[in-house]
C-alpha cells in the first residue's frame, strides 16, 4: 500500500479532526489575532474536502510559527523566513498534498522576502498566509517591515524613518495569481478567503491582519473593516491587473489612516502553475515524484546521466 493512499479519499471531514488529541495549551497572548487564523483554517479545510492526512502546514519562526502545533496535520516548523522553499519542495514532490505556508510579516516580508517574491513569480500551487500585525511579536516588539512610518519601538526609539512594505502590491508585481487581505476580526470572510485560496491553482497570498495587543498597542484592532467586494464605494475588476493594482494602493494607504479595507484584490484563473509549466516542457513527470520512493520496480534516474550523454 502506498503511503499516499489517503490522498483523494472521499469522506466527510469534521473540523474537530484538526484539533490534536492532546491539545496543547496555546501560548498566544489573550486577544491575539493568531487565534482567528487557526479558527478560520480549521473551518476552511473541511470545506475544501481535505483531511489532516492530505494537509501539510509549513511555518516559519515567530508567534505564527506555533500554528502547526495547534493544527493536527502534517507540519514542518522551518527556519526564520524559510517556510516557502520547504513548502515548494513538498508540493513539487507530492502535488496531491494541500500545502499551506504560514509566517509573520517580519518572517515573510523581511527575512524571507526573497523567497516570497520568487515563489509568487513562479506561481507555485500553494497557499501562503502571512500574519500581519505590523510588529515583531515573539521577540518582543521590534519594528517590522509593515510597521508604519514614525512607529516607535525598541529598535526605532525615535520612530521609523522608513515607509512600510506594501505587501499586496509587492505580491501582485512579483506575479502571485491570487491576492487577498482579511482580518482576524472578520472570521466569516477569513474562512471564505482561505477556501478560495486553497482551491486556487497557483500561488495564493493571503495577507491576514492579526492584532497584537501585547507589543503593538498603538496599532488599530482592524475594526471597523470594509469588504471592498461588497461595498458600493469600491468598484473594480479583480481579474484586471491595472484595476487591482490601483485598489491595492488605495487599501495599503488607507490602513495607516485608520480605514481597514479587506477582500479579494486579484484573481487570475488562467495562468498555469509552476508545476503545470514544468510538465508542459517535460521537466516534471505527471506522477508524484514522492511515489517513486515506494515503488520497488522504479528504475532511478540520475540527472548527471543526461549531461554525460550530451558531452560523451
Amino acid at each position: 500500500m502506498s503511503a499516499f493512499s489517503a490522498i483523494g479519499e472521499e469522506r466527510e471531514i469534521d473540523r474537530d479532526e484538526y484539533t490534536p488529541g492532546v491539545e496543547p495549551q496555546p501560548t498566544w497572548c489573550p486577544g491575539c489575532g493568531d487565534f482567528g487564523v487557526l479558527k478560520a483554517l480549521k473551518q476552511a479545510l473541511p470545506e475544501v474536502g481535505r483531511t489532516p492526512e492530505e494537509t501539510l502546514l509549513c511555518t516559519g519562526i515567530g508567534c505564527s510559527g506555533k500554528l502547526n502545533s495547534y493544527l493536527d496535520s502534517y507540519g514542518f516548523h522551518t527556519l526564520h523566513g524559510r517556510s516557502l522553499p520547504v513548502a515548494r519542495a513538498a508540493k513539487l514532490a507530492n502535488p496531491g498534498l494541500e500545502v499551506i505556508a504560514a509566517g509573520g510579516d517580519g518572517d515573510g516580508y523581511g527575512i524571507g522576502g526573497n523567497h516570497f517574491t520568487h515563489t509568487a513569480r513562479e506561481n507555485h500551487d500553494m497557499t501562503y498566509i502571512v500574519f500581519n500585525n505590523e510588529i515583531f511579536g515573539l521577540t518582543k516588539g521590534q519594528t517590522s517591515p509593515t510597521s508604519p512610518k514614525g512607529h516607535k519601538s525598541k529598535t526605532q526609539p525615535h520612530g521609523s524613518a522608513k515607509e512600510p512594505v506594501k505587501p499586496l502590491s509587492l505580491s501582485l508585481n512579483a506575479g502571485a495569481s491570487y491576492v487577498a487581505r482579511t482580518a482576524a476580526v472578520n472570521p466569516n470572510q477569513a474562512k471564505e478567503i482561505l477556501i478560495e485560496a486553497m482551491e486556487h491553482d497557483g500561488f495564493a497570498h493571503v495577507d491576514f491582519l492579526t492584532q497584537c495587543p501585547t507589543w503593538n498597542k498603538d496599532a488599530r484592532q482592524y475594526v471597523p473593516y470594509i469588504d471592498v467586494n461588497d461595498s458600493d464605494d469600491y468598484e473594480f475588476d479583480v481579474t484586471d491587473r491595472v484595476e487591482a493594482a490601483e485598489m491595492m494602493r488605495t487599501t495599503e494607504e488607507a490602513l495607516y489612516k485608520g480605514e481597514v479595507l479587506t477582500g479579494r484584490f486579484y484573481v487570475d484563473e488562467e495562468r498555469p502553475s509552476y508545476q503545470q509549466e514544468k510538465q508542459a516542457i517535460g521537466e516534471m513527470p505527471d506522477e508524484p515524484l514522492a511515489e517513486r520512493y515506494w515503488d520497488d520496480d522504479y528504475e532511478w534516474e540520475r540527472s548527471y546521466d543526461h549531461f554525460l550523454d550530451k558531452h560523451a
